[in-house]
C-alpha cells in the first residue's frame, strides 16, 4: 500500500510539468526572464519566507518531540539565513542590491492567498495538515530544478545556474524526509476524510506554487489602491 505522501506527490506531477513549461521557468532557463518579473518575485518571496519561518515556529511550539523541535529550528535558520543565497543570485541577475529590491515587497493576490492557506491549516487542524500545505514549497522547487538539469546542460556562465543547483541539491531530500515521516505517522490515525484533506492540502499548495510563479511573470497586482 502506498504511503499518503507518495499518493500526494504522484497526483501533483502534472502540476510540476505545468510549472516547468510556464513562462517564468522557461524564461529562467533561457536567461531572458524579465527583470521586472524577477523583482516582483523577490518582493513577494522575501515576505513569504519570513512568514514560512513563523509557521515553523508555531509548529515547533506544537511539537512534544525534541528531534522535531530541532528540525523546525534548523528550517527556520535555513529559510531566514541560507535560502537568501538563491535570492541574491536573482538580484545579481537583475543587477540591483537585494535589500533594495525587497524594500518594496508586498502581499500580491496569489502570494496572499497561498500563505493564508498555510496559516489556516496551522490554526484549524494539526501538524500533518500544516505540513501537507507546506511541503510543496521545497518539493516543487526541487522537482523543477532537477527537471531543468535533466533537460538542459546549463553553461558555466549561465546567470541563474546557481539558483537551479541550489534547489536541486540533495539537502531538500533530508527536509522532505522529515516532512514525510511526520505526515505519514499522523495519517495512520486519521479517517479517510482526514487523509483526503492532506492530499487536497498538498495539491492546493502545488497549484499555489504555480500561481506564485505566474504572479511574478505577469507582475500581478491588486486592482485597487488604498
Amino acid at each position: 500500500m502506498k504511503l499518503i505522501t507518495e499518493i500526494m506527490e504522484e497526483k501533483a506531477l502534472p502540476i510540476v510539468d505545468k510549472i516547468y513549461n510556464d513562462g517564468f521557468i522557461q524564461g529562467l532557463i533561457r536567461a531572458d526572464l524579465s527583470k521586472e518579473a524577477v523583482e516582483h518575485y523577490l518582493k513577494a518571496d522575501a515576505l513569504y519566507l519570513e512568514n514560512f519561518s513563523d509557521i515553523y515556529a508555531m509548529l515547533l511550539a506544537k511539537s512534544n518531540d525534541k528531534v522535531e523541535k530541532n528540525f523546525f529550528l534548523d528550517q527556520i535558520n535555513f529559510v531566514l539565513n541560507e535560502e537568501i543565497a538563491a535570492h541574491k543570485n536573482l538580484a545579481d541577475y537583475v543587477g540591483r542590491d537585494y535589500q533594495e529590491i525587497i524594500k518594496g515587497g508586498e502581499w500580491y493576490p496569489s502570494a496572499d492567498h497561498y500563505i493564508k492557506h498555510m496559516y489556516y491549516n496551522v490554526f484549524a487542524f494539526g501538524m500533518a495538515e500544516a505540513l501537507s500545505a507546506m511541503a510543496p514549497c521545497p518539493w516543487i522547487y526541487q522537482m523543477v530544478a532537477r527537471k531543468i538539469l535533466a533537460n538542459h546542460n546549463l553553461a558555466e556562465d549561465h546567470p541563474l545556474k546557481f539558483w537551479v543547483e541550489f534547489y536541486a541539491d540533495g539537502l531538500v531530500d533530508e527536509v522532505l524526509s522529515e516532512y514525510h515521516k511526520i505526515i505519514n505517522r499522523e495519517a495512520e490515525f486519521m479517517s479517510e476524510e482526514g487523509k483526503q484533506r492532506l492530499i487536497k492540502n498538498f495539491l492546493e499548495s502545488c497549484e499555489h506554487e504555480r500561481r506564485f510563479f505566474n504572479m511574478a511573470y505577469t507582475q500581478e497586482n491588486w486592482g485597487f489602491e488604498v
